[in-house]
């Protein structure tokens, strides 16, 4: 979120300048206004502030300015200040939805105080509201990013900011780690889910070809062009673009594709005639395009253009805690898919999964767990192979091996009993304290496994 500010709107200069050195010796950030309408664009449902308006105004008052404030924010905090209060004016305001009213003169200490209040609540309004997309975001019927490591959380929670914005995003991160899974999230959590989300390899397809099959062409454009067609930009028009592996696109493509992003049109191959383009492009790459950048290996103007909003994917080894949570899934999805039994995880394979590096990520991990439904126990020598190509390296500790195997082992009881705490008590012959306080402990909650 931006830094908290205070929209000052009054119509006399010299009460703009006192108001603002008030809060501004306060440490509140203030911005002044003399007319109540050059407020209104800077409001939004995501503006982190209150207003403070006088009522008394030329061209619009304060109270129609509330009226408009809370058609674009029912929460919006706004605090009203009138010269002339009597008990109609306070009555109609807090009846209208004012946070609060000030009469002249009030004391310093009464205005940043009411400021400060209002400046909590509206912090803890965005919060909550941050939480409950959050949630909705989790619960929908999406693409899901599973995981409770930080860098997860943490993720999760920027994709829900910005997905309704317009700005492209550059996704980053290594092979299999679920760079195109995240752009279906930002395009499913956004205004543009109900349109086109159009996914496009930059490297698995020739140079000569990639023209063509982003821009479209018009028949006769070139000796294999008998008739027109669509490319993937025009085709994801209102929706959106995903550009994977871009770092693979030749240089002599990124020339038009930066002139896309910049005017928002194109122009078919073989016309002259420019097509307006109401699109979102996402870009993901594997390396570092700075670094390609600097190398003359992409193109920096691209490289900026493409840098405004960037999400970086941490590969698996990075968050070893979500191994169990994300191979139990792959196994609860392939079981359904196979419709097969699902295969009991021992402690031999928890430890081999927890101390394996992942370098194919969470591709590699879905592939094991695929492997596993299908060819059960067998799957134990590869998994053994695994281990004994990582005996090398430093392994986990025992106690992080143990609350690893400890973990997965709970939370497969809770999907075998569909979340029953009873049956998961009785068939890990745990009491009820000791098993709530591994549910806490292992941050598993039982309405998750509810069916």
């Amino acid at each position: 979120m931006n830094s908290p500010t205070v929209l000052l709107i009054d119509d006399e200069e010299t009460v703009r300048q006192s108001i603002s050195q008030t809060l501004q010796l306060a440490d509140i950030k203030v911005e002044a206004f003399s007319s109540a309408k050059e407020v209104l664009p800077l409001l939004s449902t995501s503006f982190n502030g209150v207003v403070l308006s006088d009522i008394r105004m030329p061209e619009m008052d304060g109270l129609e300015f509330l009226d408009h404030s809370l058609a674009i924010d029912p929460k919006l905090p706004v605090i009203l200040i009138s010269g002339h209060a009597d008990v109609s004016t306070a009555v109609n305001a807090i009846r209208k939805g004012a946070y609060d009213l000030i009469e002249k003169p009030f004391s310093n200490i009464l205005l940043v105080d009411k400021i400060n209040r209002a400046l909590n609540q509206r912090e803890l309004s965005l919060e909550n509201r941050l939480l409950k997309e959050e949630l909705a975001s989790q619960n929908h019927l999406g693409p899901r990013i599973i995981g409770k490591a930080p860098k997860i959380l943490k993720l999760r929670k920027m994709i829900t900011r910005i997905a309704d914005a317009d700005t492209d995003v550059l996704i980053m991160g290594e092979t299999g780690t679920g760079k195109e899974l995240v752009a279906r999230s930002l395009h499913e959590q956004s205004k543009r889910r109900d349109n086109h989300f159009v996914a496009i390899n930059c490297g698995a397809i020739q140079e000569q070809l990639l023209n063509s099959e982003l821009f479209g062409h018009e028949a006769g454009a070139f000796t294999d062009a008998k008739q027109k067609r669509i490319g993937k930009f025009e085709h994801s028009n209102g929706g959106t673009l995903f550009l994977d592996e871009i770092e693979s696109m030749a240089l002599t493509t990124q020339v038009p594709l930066l002139r896309v992003l910049q005017e928002r049109s194109i122009e078919r191959l073989g016309s002259n005639k420019s097509l307006p383009l109401d699109i979102r492009v996402l870009a993901a790459t594997k390396v570092d395009l700075k670094t390609a950048a600097e190398k003359n290996e992409f193109r920096q103007d691209l490289y900026y253009r493409l840098n405004v909003v960037t999400l970086e994917l941490p590969p698996l080894r990075e968050r070893r805690e979500d191994i169990p949570m994300l191979f139990q899934h792959f196994v609860l999805v392939a079981t359904a898919r196979t419709k097969r039994e699902m295969p009991i995880l021992d402690s031999k394979a928890v430890k081999v999964l927890l101390e394996h590096d992942w370098p194919g990520n969470i591709r590699e991990l879905r592939n094991i767990a695929e492997r596993y439904v299908l060819l059960g126990e067998s799957v134990g020598f590869e998994l053994q192979e695994i281990m004994q190509s990582n005996a090398s390296e430093e392994g986990l500790s025992l106690a992080e091996q143990v609350a690893g195997f400890e973990k997965s082992v709970i939370e497969q009881t809770l999907i075998e009993h569909k979340g029953n705490l009873a049956k998961v008590m009785e068939a890990l012959q745990l009491p009820r304290r000791t098993l709530s306080d591994k549910l806490v402990k292992f941050d598993l909650e039982r309405k998750s496994y509810l069916n």
